[in-house]
C-alpha cells in the first residue's frame, strides 16, 4: 500500500503554570515573592526527510502531541520547557487546514523545518506582581494553551521527470530498464497501482535524475476517474514529462488518438501541467504494426520529439536515457 494522503490531529504543548511562592530561610521569615515562571510548551514541527517514502506513519498513528511545559518553582526557578514534536514527512508534502480548507505549509527540501503549531507560553510567577504597594503578591498566571488543529497531509512527489501514459503502454517496463526501481510489470492493465520514484543515473558524468511513474491514466482522469487527481498531482512539480505510447496499437488502440487524449487529460486537469516540456516515447517498436504507426505519428506531429524504443529488446533505451538528461539540462539552463 502507498499512502499519499491522510488526516491527522495535532496539538502543541501547553505552557506550564506560574508559581506563587515566598522566600523562607533561616533568619529570613518574611522574604519576598520568589515564584518562577512556567516553561513554554513544545511546538509541532514538520521536517522534510528524503528517506521517508510516503505518509503511512501518519495513517496508522493520526494523533500527535508535543510535550507540555513544566510549572514554575520556588526560588525563582523556571519550569522546564516542553520538548518539541518533530514530524518527519516526505519531501513534497503539502498541508491543508481541515477547518479552513487553506494550505498552511509545504515542505520542499530535505532537512527543511516548518513550525506548524506553536507551543503555549509559560505562566508568570508571583514575583512579577510585586510592587512598592503590593509587597506580598499571591497572584500567578496559568500557562497558555498550545495551538491545535486537524490537518490533511497530501504528498506531491518531487521529481525531475514524470512518466505518463495509458494502461499497458509499458511504463513499468521502461522505468525498470532506465532506473533502479523495480515496479511490477505484466501484460494486463493497471499493474501499477501507486506512484513509483526511480533514479536515472548518468555514470559518465556522475549525475542523477528522479523519475516519477504514475499509474496508467484512463479517460476522464481530470474528473478524478480512476483516482486521476491522486495520480496526476505527482507530476505537478516535474520539469519534463514523458508521454509513453503503445506504438504497436495493441488492444485495438490507435497511438495517435492516445496522444491526443493524453494531452487533453493533462490540459483539463491543469493547463500548467500540460504546458510543461514533454517528449514522446514510442514503445513496442519490435511489433510489426509499430513502424507504420510511427510514420503516421511523425507525419501528423513533425514538431514533437519522439524516441522509438522497445522495452522487450531494449532497442533505443540507451539513447533515450541520454535524451532525458539533455531535456532536463535544457530546462535548467545547464550546458
Amino acid at each position: 500500500m502507498f499512502f499519499d494522503e491522510t488526516s491527522v490531529k495535532l496539538r502543541a504543548g501547553n505552557g506550564g503554570n506560574g508559581c506563587a511562592s515566598f522566600r523562607r530561610e533561616k533568619f529570613i521569615p518574611r522574604g519576598g515573592p520568589d515564584g518562577g515562571d512556567g516553561g513554554r510548551g513544545g511546538s509541532v514541527i514538520l521536517e522534510g526527510d528524503e528517506n521517508t517514502g510516503d505518509l503511512r506513519m501518519f495513517h496508522f498513528t493520526p494523533h500527535w502531541e508535543a510535550e507540555n511545559g513544566g510549572p514554575g518553582m520556588s526560588r525563582d526557578k523556571y519550569g522546564r520547557g516542553g520538548e518539541d514534536r518533530i514530524l518527519k514527512v516526505p519531501v513534497g508534502t503539502v498541508v491543508f487546514n481541515l477547518e479552513t480548507g487553506e494550505q498552511c505549509a509545504e515542505v520542499l527540501e530535505h532537512g527543511e523545518r516548518i513550525v506548524l503549531l506553536k507551543g503555549g507560553k509559560g505562566g508568570l510567577g508571583n514575583r512579577h506582581f510585586k510592587s512598592s504597594t503590593h509587597q506580598a503578591p499571591r497572584e500567578w498566571t496559568p500557562g497558555e494553551e498550545g495551538e491545535r488543529g486537524e490537518f490533511k497531509f497530501i504528498l506531491k512527489s518531487i521529481a525531475d521527470l514524470g512518466l505518463v501514459g495509458f494502461p499497458n503502454a509499458g511504463k513499468s517496463s521502461l522505468i525498470a530498464l532506465i532506473t533502479n526501481s523495480r515496479p511490477k510489470a505484466a501484460s494486463y492493465p493497471f499493474t501499477t497501482l501507486h506512484p513509483n520514484i526511480g533514479v536515472v543515473e548518468d555514470a559518465d558524468r556522475y549525475r542523477r535524475l528522479k523519475l516519477a511513474d504514475i499509474p496508467g491514466l484512463i479517460e476522464g482522469a481530470h474528473e478524478n476517474r480512476g483516482l486521476g487527481h491522486r495520480f496526476l498531482r505527482h507530476i505537478e512539480r516535474c520539469y519534463v514529462l514523458i508521454h509513453i505510447l503503445d506504438m504497436a496499437g495493441e488492444d485495438g488502440r490507435d497511438p495517435l488518438d492516445d496522444y491526443v487524449k493524453l494531452r487533453e487529460e493533462l490540459r483539463l486537469y491543469d493547463p500548467a501541467v500540460a504546458a510543461k516540456e514533454h517528449l514522446v516515447v514510442a514503445n513496442k517498436m519490435d511489433e510489426p504494426a509499430a513502424a507504420e504507426n510511427l510514420q503516421r505519428f511523425r507525419g501528423q506531429y513533425p514538431e514533437i520529439s519522439i524516441w522509438p524504443i522497445s522495452c522487450l529488446t531494449e532497442e533505443g533505451v540507451a539513447e533515450l536515457r541520454k535524451a532525458l538528461f539533455t531535456a532536463v539540462d535544457k530546462f535548467r539552463g545547464n550546458p
